[in-house]
């Protein structure tokens, strides 16, 4: 009995070791998009993205905000 006793002890206290581990790597790494925004490439793409948009006016697809 006391041998199954600490066998689960110890489980239980490598799962919550395991879990912390695992809550602290959430809080520590940036998620890969947020990576992706503060490079050159990206910015870059979005710097010459157009401001107007491409498809025909028609106040549905594209409304007017300025005229």
């Amino acid at each position: 009995m006391k041998y199954e006793n600490l066998i689960l002890h110890c489980l239980f206290f490598a799962c919550i070791f395991v879990c912390g581990l695992i809550f602290a790597a959430m809080l520590t790494t940036a998620p890969p998009s947020t990576q992706l925004a503060t490079g050159s490439k990206i910015s870059a793409i979005l710097l010459a993205a157009p401001s107007t948009c491409a498809l025909p006016p028609d106040d549905v697809v594209c409304p007017r905000t300025g005229s």
